[in-house]
């Protein structure tokens, strides 16, 4: 019998399925061979939600013979028949947007209204790449010197490992799979030991929707590193897609290299935010607050590092203090709560050690800036001005509610500053002159900017990063090439 967890709304209602929380291997739902298990906590309580299988190893490479033995047919499958399945789980997810909020809530921490977001931008993944399905174009033309004409086709890379976090776990999920399953591609997913239970609902959601049986595999592990190198040394593996820290980034890419498979990394993040003179405040307040205090920080896109031009910094540095500081913090499920639980002790007591060190380095704490007693993994909204160059908050990612701010007086010098860094994932841009925004974008080391907003994600857009902040490329119809290998066929006629 598939062990499942029920999850009840706050309204006293279940869900339409009970959630399975084995291992989904080709058809079926099966518990892990050892039998062990994982428990899953509630951050805003410390207290256990549930537990899912353990998988080994040998059930890993269990996942990699479904997906190859789902690979033929799938590829097979017509364009129009993949859109048509990728559209049914859109629908499917947005009939039980409510259900899987509160379901992401218990098990991640954060705000409801940020869960409901999450699975509306989920959703959204399955939609685009429904479209995207179609639209896989190849190309024709004569050689230059008129020998031959050159056909390329684009055909599925092959077999897929996805690897996503616990602060999207639905969204970083969706991101994945779905162009994955446009492209023609069978795969893999293994979830965050954090946030497993978000996934496992997705997939029996795409299950039931008519994918099948094989085309999306789901492996939960306590030990993802010898789970997952066993699968990357599976000659049938031929696509690694990973979205976390750099420093397991970099493992993973060691590893994947002695198969030399393929291989798109979204890293961490470090994101500025710059604020000019003659930006307009109020709109720079309503983008900080969007770019700082969306899931409570936990975003690798999540502004941490506020770089204000001196003559707007004291009065932004008020207003901040002011808006941040109205924010109730408390258990996502509350309908008030604005700013959730972080997902774990670890995580706080990174929050606590970065700005500590900040600190002692003459950092202001304007607000915020310590733990309060009792259950759950809160930290409050803080803000820190007069940052000290040195400090590790500028060069590490918070992944928290901490605004880091430090002023500036040359534009020149913010550029700099922002660049200062490893990362190059997301930036924002705050000026009234248009000219001047688009300037400083091209020269900011990032994956994205945002000029004048306070969000970059967007489905139909290409999401990632420079330098360290990873290769390659989520959404959009950059992220449906990921997953395809361009063939080049050479032919007279």
């Amino acid at each position: 019998m598939t062990n499942s967890f029920t999850c009840t709304t706050t309204e006293g209602h279940a869900g339409p399925f009970a959630i399975p929380t084995d291992l989904l291997i080709g058809e079926q739902w099966t518990g892990a061979a050892s039998g062990k298990r994982i428990d899953i906590l509630n951050p805003a309580t410390e207290t256990t939600l549930t537990s899912v299988a353990d998988a080994s190893p040998a059930e890993g490479i269990a996942a990699v013979d479904a997906a190859s033995a789902a690979a033929g047919s799938w590829a097979a499958t017509p364009p129009r028949k993949r859109a048509d399945i990728l559209l049914a789980c859109f629908h499917a997810m947005m009939e039980e947007q409510e259900w899987l909020a509160q379901l992401i809530t218990l098990e991640n921490g954060k705000s409801l209204a940020d869960a409901r977001g999450e699975v509306a931008y989920a959703a959204e993944f399955f939609r685009w790449y429904a479209e995207e399905a179609v639209r896989i174009n190849g190309e024709l033309s004569i050689s230059p010197g008129g020998a031959n004409r050159i056909m390329v086709q684009y055909q599925p890379i092959g077999i897929a490992l996805l690897i996503t976090p616990w602060n999207f776990p639905a969204a970083m999920a969706t991101r994945k799979i779905a162009p994955a399953l446009a492209a023609g591609c069978t795969c893999i997913l293994k979830p965050a030991e954090e946030t497993p239970l978000t996934a496992l609902a997705v997939a029996e959601i795409m299950r039931r929707a008519g994918v099948p049986a094989g085309v999306v595999n789901v492996i939960n592990t306590s030990e993802p590193g010898p789970v997952c190198s066993e699968i990357l040394h599976d000659p049938r593996v031929r696509k690694l897609s990973f979205t976390g820290s750099t420093e397991v980034g970099r493992i993973l890419l060691r590893q994947a290299a002695d198969q030399v498979i393929s291989s798109s990394m979204e890293l961490g993040g470090n994101a500025p935010f710059l604020i000019l003179d003659d930006a307009d405040l109020a709109e720079a307040i309503e983008g900080a607050l969007v770019a700082k205090m969306r899931n409570a920080g936990e975003a690798c896109t999540a502004a941490n590092r506020f770089y204000v031009q001196r003559g707007i910094h004291d009065a932004f540095v008020a207003k901040l203090v002011d808006r941040m500081g109205a924010m109730k913090m408390g258990p996502g499920l509350e309908s008030a709560t604005q700013c959730g639980a972080m997902i774990n002790r670890a995580a706080i007591d990174k929050i606590e050690h970065l700005v500590a060190d900040a600190v002692s380095r003459g950092a202001e704490v304007k607000l915020g800036g310590q733990t309060p007693a009792g259950a759950g993994f809160f930290y409050p909204p803080s803000v820190l001005a007069n940052v000290q160059p040195g400090s590790e908050i500028l060069t590490t990612e918070v992944f928290g509610p901490v605004a880091a701010v430090i002023p500036f007086d040359d534009p020149q010098e913010a550029i700099s500053l922002a660049n200062a860094t490893e990362y190059g994932l997301a930036a924002y841009v705050y000026t009234d002159n248009l000219k001047r925004g688009l300037q400083m974008a091209e020269q900011i080391e990032a994956g994205m900017v945002a000029i004048n907003r306070g969000l970059v994600s967007d489905a139909a857009a290409p999401f990632g990063g420079v330098k360290q902040s990873g290769l390659g490329r989520e959404g959009s119809h950059h992220g449906l090439l990921e997953y395809c290998e361009a063939k080049y066929i050479a032919v007279s006629w």
